[in-house]
């Protein structure tokens, strides 16, 4: 029966390593950036919305290099290590590289696709108020709780937009409608811009579905004491993600970003086998 236990660092291929000091080196710049630069790197380095205007083409790659946090790096890193370190000593560097960049695409599109379902209603509410304007439908938009104040800077406009707002509906009332339309054009444009998404996740998920596919037997050591064979390990470890997406929505978590790196993973992999 085939084994696998955490150990050091004793074995890393290039890739591997490679991929472990670039994360390692965006990390510490994300941090230098903003406390002494007071630069957001996440927000310009981390992946928006394909409709944002802060989406940029080069985010589908510089994403997978942004963490969130100290834990959020280490356990990626943890686990591109623990599962890729085999992985790419059997596939080799060229066919790994492939398969971590192709996952963490895929990964990135699962999840902006099933945001896409989620937000059309909010976006929808949004068109019909632009297309006829009123006071009534101003109203029944605010108080429908498609207004989302997701941060600060949507807040101090809407504060603002309502100060102003109520001062000129009864004194003019065209000029506070077309205040209104005004608001509500800037306040679509932050709502997609306010998701922005990092980490090497989905990537990672992809990697572990493929240490799955490729050595179903391995034992992988949960909280490096309990033993379970790596094929039972990903398919729990997919349908809890599966059921946190679904069902865990005020998550700051892409779970469907997870789950996109392993479909994307297996497509790929199942590709490869009939080649």
């Amino acid at each position: 029966m085939q084994q696998f236990r955490p150990g050091g660092f004793r074995i890393l291929p290039p890739v591997v390593k490679n991929l472990l000091i670039i994360n390692a080196l965006f990390f510490l710049a994300t941090i230098v950036a903003s406390e002494v630069f007071r630069i957001d790197l996440t927000n310009i380095l981390g992946l928006h919305y394909f409709a944002a205007e802060e989406f940029s083409p080069y985010q589908f790659i510089t994403y997978m290099f942004m963490h969130g946090g100290f834990m959020h790096i280490l356990f990626n890193m943890f686990a591109l290590w623990m599962f890729g370190n085999a992985l790419e000593n059997v596939w080799g560097p060229k066919k790994f590289l492939i398969y971590y960049f192709i996952t963490g695409i895929g990964a990135a599109i699962v999840h902006y696709v099933v945001f896409y379902f989620e937000i059309s209603p909010v976006l929808n509410a949004i068109n019909t108020y632009m297309d006829d304007p009123s006071p009534e439908k101003l109203n029944l938009f605010i108080n429908s709780g498609y207004l989302k104040i997701g941060s600060y800077e949507i807040q101090d406009n809407f504060n603002a937009f309502r100060s102003e707002y109520n001062n000129l509906i009864h004194s003019n009332p065209t000029k506070a409608i077309q205040l209104s339309v005004d608001f509500i054009n800037q306040y679509k444009i932050d709502f997609l811009n306010l998701p922005v998404v990092v980490g090497a996740s989905g990537a990672v998920f992809g990697i572990l579905l493929a240490f799955g596919m490729m050595f179903p037997n391995a034992l992988i050591y949960v909280y490096f004491a309990i033993p379970v064979k790596a094929k039972y390990f990903v398919m729990i470890y997919g349908a809890l993600e599966l059921f946190s997406g679904i069902f865990d929505t005020g998550s700051n978590v892409a779970h469907f970003a997870h789950l996109g790196g392993m479909i994307f993973g297996y497509i790929l992999i199942l590709y490869w086998k009939k080649r």
